[in-house]
């Protein structure tokens, strides 16, 4: 179902309302002028609606500040929603209505790297601009496709290196959803524990619904590793942890994760499941910073939630803000223009998590990361953080400039 942003939040619980949003625009002279349109295609419901919803609300947010401050290029911004119901099917439908029938000139959209998949055909047949704000994989080397979030050289490369040669993890066990996310997120685990002398005991995967896990914790207990690497996603996934705790437990055996924490699985947790799961983010509540703490109040004051935002909340501002400094680099909002400004690697803006600058070669974004160990409190404690880690493993396969034409998603060889 298509919304627009003031029919979602009339439909979302707890959220702010928009009847001011008319004298917004007039007081800033913008509601003459043509809308600069985008869409935004996330999962409102669905099995992997956690993920979305606060990152729905950070979008919209984000959009009303920019209206606020005026606009873009003397234009309002007008967000429409669609909300894909963590099926792909209707990312297909929808990317395809967004561009072709609203004239959206870029989409924020997808959660799953299937997700993405589905859209990215789609936006290069109608020469669209996809901004895909989620952790992945890394490797898609495709100019209508721009990277926000986390690849593994900025995120597991450091958390690997943490896990196996400081915290002395070097015989692990991976477990991994079963779709192409878990599949070469999982080659990537394994090529880092081995990078930092380690053994990768086994690699099992698990469909999204799963929920039932002990046959799998069976077989670690078995193996005896000395930690547990978990690419698992999604609300059926938070069992697992559950189980773990129950039946093993962290005081015997080390968790860690690439994905824990950023659909908000601590809060669901009890504080002794959540409690000392290691990860490695480009965001938490709880960096010890003004703009992090900045972030984190104006999200609380704008949607009337005052619960934790985490990682994929700020991805929702990250996406808008980043796309909106290369319109203003431009100086022109449609796909081709943008495109033009980000490939020249100077669309940087000052976030939530730190500097966010996109690498002109690759469409992705180099960060700040951050490996960070659950507590009692269902919150995190920073452990380290490293500044400006580049999308290393998307750079060593991807050259935007040299094959501008390339729309292959790479993979890791191990």
């Amino acid at each position: 179902m298509r919304l627009n942003r003031r029919q979602f939040f009339r439909a979302a619980s707890g959220a702010l309302a928009f009847a001011s949003l008319p004298h917004v625009l007039k007081r800033a002279g913008l509601a003459a002028e043509e809308p600069i349109r985008v869409g935004n295609i996330l999962d409102k419901t669905g099995i992997l609606n956690i993920y979305s919803l606060k990152q729905i609300q950070a979008g919209a947010m984000a959009v009303d500040e920019i209206n606020a401050a005026g606009g873009l290029l003397g234009r309002p911004v007008e967000l429409s929603f669609y909300d894909s119901q963590s099926d792909g099917q209707f990312n297909s439908q929808y990317a395809t209505e967004a561009l072709v029938k609203d004239k959206v000139q870029v989409i924020h959209g997808g959660i799953t790297s299937s997700s993405r998949e589905v859209m990215r055909p789609i936006v290069n047949r109608f020469k669209g601009l996809l901004f895909y704000n989620s952790l992945y994989e890394g490797g898609v080397c495709d100019r209508r496709h721009v990277s926000t979030g986390m690849v593994p050289a900025q995120q597991l490369e450091p958390l690997f290196e943490y896990v196996v040669k400081e915290l002395g993890g070097k015989r692990g066990y991976i477990l991994a959803a079963d779709y192409n996310y878990g599949h070469i997120t999982s080659k990537w685990m394994q090529k880092f524990i081995r990078d930092n002398g380690g053994e990768d005991l086994a690699v099992e995967f698990f469909p999204l619904d799963v929920t039932n896990f002990q046959p799998a914790i069976s077989r670690i207990q078995a193996a005896k590793p000395d930690v547990v690497f978990s690419a698992l996603v999604g609300g059926a996934h938070i069992a697992f942890y559950r189980q773990f705790e129950a039946s093993i437990g962290k005081a015997k055996m080390m968790l860690a994760s690439g994905a824990y924490g950023v659909g908000l699985e601590h809060t669901q947790l009890s504080p002794e499941e959540g409690n000392d799961i290691i990860i490695a983010t480009s965001f938490v509540d709880d960096l010890p910073t003004p703009e992090a703490a900045d972030f984190v109040k104006r999200f609380h004051a704008y949607t009337g939630d005052t619960g934790y935002v985490g990682e994929y909340g700020e991805y929702g501002e990250r996406g808008i803000t980043i796309w909106a400094e290369a319109v203003r680099q431009a100086g022109d909002a449609s796909p081709d223009a943008v495109i033009e400004a980000l490939s020249r690697g100077k669309v940087s803006v000052a976030g939530a998590g730190g500097q966010y600058t996109v690498d002109g070669q690759t469409n992705h974004t180099t960060m700040d990361i951050h490996i960070v160990r659950g507590n009692m409190k269902r919150r995190f404690d920073v452990i380290r953080s490293f500044k400006q880690r580049p999308p290393l493993d998307t750079q060593l396969v991807c050259d935007l400039h040299a094959n501008p034409d390339d729309k292959t998603q790479y993979e890791v060889d191990i």
